[in-house]
């Protein structure tokens, strides 16, 4: 059973993003990917139980390591958090958090090419 209301810390964000590009993945894996220097693989291994827990990552206990496995989908915890982020940060006002997103990094052509042609298939 997935989550529907997901809400991922930062630490959790950064696992998640690891699984997802890596598919499958053990603890050691993970903490390795994250080549995080302040903290331990232990850190990683409880955040990871943590995100089991929560039912956004399947444990494969088979194995003497046990394998991870994502269970929420990328583009949809992507779209949750930004729903969040503009309705607790922005008022709700979408063009402002893309103003503000826009204005505060530098977007290359292809990357401006590319908005250009998603907000025309909006309209």
């Amino acid at each position: 059973m997935t989550n529907h209301n997901i809400k991922p810390t930062e630490g959790e964000m950064e696992i998640l993003q690891v699984l997802w590009q890596k598919g499958n993945a053990t603890v050691r894996e993970v903490h390795e990917a994250l080549n995080k220097k302040d903290s331990g693989y232990t850190t990683t291994l409880k955040l990871m139980q943590i995100l089991h827990e929560k039912g956004m990552v399947e444990r494969d206990t088979n194995q003497k390591t046990h394998i991870y496995k994502a269970l929420v989908s990328q583009d949809k915890t992507e779209k949750q958090l930004v729903n969040k982020m503009i309705d607790n940060v922005f008022n709700g006002s979408a063009a402002r958090l893309v103003m503000q997103a826009l204005g505060n990094h530098t977007a290359s052509a292809d990357e401006i090419d590319e908005i250009k042609k998603y907000l025309d298939s909006l309209k």
